[in-house]
This record gives structure tokens, sequence and C-alpha cells, in this order.
């Protein structure tokens, strides 16, 4: 019932939000949002940290000729993303307040049912199910870039669209054939039990690899990213980097490794290759920007490799890295494009070019703006260390050289977010609308103070993240390590 809510209770205030109208339009998001969260407490608080299976299982059945149910669960792996979604939900309602003057009530829905449908992926056991949720947060987002983003915002929403929806069709495929072979069963949890021949493994992997890669983005199919997220309203860029780019990388964890795991070893060295040009290359191509919401966008990606070479290289320091690195990135990306947001109310500009002395007008929003920068570089004691750490440590088990590469992001994240905070923050103060700054008013003192909290809790004590996903992990990879041919 937990996860039911988790899910219905935002859907439902967006849609209240669209029978209202504009009329305290704010403030029913802003309830939606809080009850929303409210609702995935008891998720953490009540759940078995011994027990590596599903928890909070709910079981209905739904279109019964086709085996179709509406079954919910979560493990120790999908739990924490669900609280994330929900926490994230509720500081873009905070954040937005002042931003969204045209169609707030639409604006707030579509971000409320949004988080809903994301809960949805997170806790779906049943493979149709899973599926519809994953298609259905393509169009909340497609809206929200559509119609509140920027100049481009048409190209950069069917850009997004056309992207993740042609390869999520070869997952619906891969999807029917486990039907089939399964006799008729859309549960999850049987297909990891399914016996399959290397030969099917194979092209079920690249099936759903399509699906899973566009949304990580992994190279070469992350170009739809940096366009998004520069063209989407300031929240738009917040959801996309800290929730939608999850839904990838957990594909690959509740997917291709426990119901291919023959491919998935076979295969680990594609993998962890495209994802070492992730951290490798990409890096690089962050270092060249001028837009900061380019530069963060490409960061995202660096950091979202670090997360799939954790996966593919199958100890539990590496998987265990990954998951944690999801969650900081959630936390560290999020803070980084609020960051942006709050000087692009100000100056209209993402340019760092525009900008260069900051500092001297907005001391509060430099200090807080530089614990996400050193958290986004992997510095010790935030959020952006613990993950990085583990996936590097995890990489040292399978060879030094793979260490040193996936290491080369903590250099790499320090050079290009370091550059940018420079440029942007200190230096003289050229231009005449920076010394005309005002520092951060309440709202946006709360949502990136909320925000520092998380990255420094995180960053100081991580246990209370690590123990949730220990169990579950393990027996992932126990899972993994047996031959299902």
């Amino acid at each position: 019932m937990l996860l039911s809510l988790a899910i219905w209770v935002p859907v439902f205030a967006g849609v209240l939000l669209l029978a209202l109208g504009e009329r305290h339009a704010r403030w029913v998001a802003l309830a939606g949002s809080i009850l929303g969260f409210v609702v995935t407490i008891p998720l953490y608080t009540g759940f078995d940290l011994q027990n590596p299976g599903m928890q909070f299982v709910q079981f209905v059945p739904w279109i019964e000729r086709f085996n179709v149910n509406y079954h919910l669960g979560v493990d120790g792996i999908s739990m924490l993303f669900v609280l994330l979604n929900s926490f994230i939900t509720v500081l873009v309602v905070i954040a937005s307040w002042s931003q969204v003057d045209n169609r707030v009530a639409q604006y707030y829905a579509a971000f409320l049912i949004l988080s809903g449908m994301l809960n949805g992926v997170f806790s779906a056991l049943d493979a149709v199910l899973f599926y519809v949720f994953f298609e259905g947060t393509l169009i909340p987002m497609f809206i929200i870039i559509g119609m509140w983003g920027g100049p481009n915002r048409v190209y950069a929403s069917v850009k997004f669209f056309l992207y993740t929806l042609m390869g999520s069709l070869l997952m619906l495929v891969a999807l029917l054939y486990l039907y089939g072979k399964s006799g008729g069963s859309f549960a999850i949890l049987d297909w990891h039990k399914l016996p399959l021949p290397l030969g099917a493994q194979l092209l079920l992997f690249f099936g759903f690899l399509f699906a899973f890669a566009v949304k990580v983005p992994m190279w070469p199919v992350h170009t739809w990213l940096p366009d998004a997220h520069t063209e989407a309203p300031t929240a738009g860029s917040v959801v996309l980097a800290a929730i939608l780019l999850k839904l990838g990388a957990y594909g690959f964890v509740r997917f291709s490794l426990p119901i291919m795991p023959d491919a998935s070893r076979h295969l680990a060295w594609l993998m962890i290759a495209l994802s070492v040009i992730a951290v490798v290359y990409i890096g690089f191509v962050a270092l060249a920007q001028t837009d900061m919401k380019r530069l963060i966008a490409y960061s995202s990606i660096s950091h979202m490799g670090l997360v799939t070479l954790g996966f593919f290289i199958f100890n539990a320091y590496g998987v265990e890295g990954g998951l944690v690195q999801m969650i900081s990135h959630g936390f560290v990306s999020a803070a980084l494009f609020l960051c942006v947001g709050v000087l692009y109310d100000r100056m209209h500009s993402r340019m760092i070019a525009d900008y260069g002395g900051v500092v001297n007008t907005m001391p509060k929003f430099a200090g807080l703006m530089m614990l996400f920068a050193m958290a986004n570089s992997g510095l010790p004691a935030t959020s952006g260390f613990v993950g990085e750490f583990l996936v590097i440590l995890g990489a040292m088990k399978t060879g030094f050289w793979l260490a040193f590469l996936a290491a080369s992001t903590m250099v790499l994240g320090a050079a290009y977010t370091l550059w940018m905070y420079k440029r942007v923050m200190f230096g003289p103060v050229a231009n005449p609308q920076v010394a005309a700054l005002k520092d951060l008013n309440g709202r946006e003192a709360t949502v990136l103070g909320l925000l520092a909290l998380a990255v420094l809790g995180m960053g100081v004590y991580p246990f209370p993240f690590t123990e949730v996903m220990h169990a579950s992990v393990n027996d992932l990879l126990r899972h993994v390590a047996l031959p299902k041919t």
C-alpha cells in the first residue's frame, strides 16, 4: 500500500492541479509533493536490512488474460531511489516558486505526475507495468522542455523523445520474447530464474542495452542530453539529472545483470570500454564548454560512466559504489543546476564569460556553490567522494590501469568544475549587472541548504545509505555468478 501511495499521491495531486487551475496552484503543488515524500519515509524506517528480497510487496491482478499484474515491491537497491525522487520533487516545487508565471498549474502538474511515474519505475515488479511507467515518464518531460524551455526547446524536446523512444522499442521486443520463454509470465522475478542459452542472452542484452544506454546516457548515444539540459527550465534540468538519468543504470541492475548474467559477463569488456570512454573523453569535452548548463550536463555523463563501470566489474565495492554514486549525483547535480538557475534568474545568461566576481556580491551563494563544486570533484567528506572511492576500489580488484582510468574522473572533475567556479565567482567585477546582484533569498537558501546537508551528511556518514543495499547487492552478485545456460 505504501508504494501505491508513493506513486499515486503525486499523480493525484497533479490531476487535482489540472482540475483546479491557477488558483493556489503553488500551494496545492507544495502540499502534494510534501505528502508524496512523507508517505515514502516508512519505506526506510520499516525496511528489514537482513532481507535481500522484495519488501512492501503489493499484488493485484490487472489484465488477467495476459497474466499482467499490478505488482509492486522494493529491495535495498530500488528503495533509496523512491526516497530520492520524492525528496527532489519537494525541492523542485519550492525552487520553481517564482520562476514560472504562465500556466503554473500545468507546469507543477507535469512535475508531480512525472514524480509518481518515476516511483512506479523503481517499484514495478511486472514487466508491462515497468514499461508503461518507463515510457510514461517521457510525456511529462517532453511537455516540460517543449513548453517552458529555451529558444530551441522544440528541437531539444523532439530529440529527447525520439532518442529514448527508439531505444525502448527494442526493449519491448525483448520483453515479449521473455514472456514467451517463461510460459506466459511478465513477473520480473520469474525471469531472474529463467534458463537461457548464451546466444539468446546476447541478443536480449543488446535489446535492453539500447534502451538503457540512451537513458544513462552512455557514449555515443549521449548527444541528446546537453541539448535537453540547455533548453529545459531549471527545475526540468534538476529532475532530468537527478532522477531520469538513473532509470537506465537501474535497468541494468534490475534486468540485464540478473536475467542475462552470462551475456553480462561475456560483454563486460564492451560495457567497461564504453564507461571508461564516458569518464575520460566526456571529461575533456566538459573542459571545453562555455555554457554552465552544458558543462554540468557533460559532467553528468562522465559521472554516470563511473556508475556503469562499477556495475560491470562484478564485485560488491563496484556495484555498491555505483549505487551510492547515483544517489550522490542526484544531490550534487540537482544542486549545481539550481545554482545555475539562481544566476540565470538574475542575469538571464548561462555563459561563463558573462560572469566574474560574483563572490563580491553573493557571498552566501558562493559558499554553497563551492561545496557543491567540491562534491562534484569528489572531495573527501562530501557525498561525491564515497561512490567514486568505492568504484575505484572495486576497479583496483580487476586491474591497476582500469582503476587509474576510473580515478581520472577526480582529476578531470576538479579541472572542469573548479575552472567554471573560478571564472564565475572570482576576479574583478567587470559586468555592471554582476555588481548589482542580490544574494540568496530565503526560498533559495532553504533549497540549497537542504541539499548541502544531504551532500555533507552522506559524505561524512554514508552508513545509512550503504547498509540498506548490502543484502540485496550480495544476493544480486551471487545470482550473476551462477551460469544460466
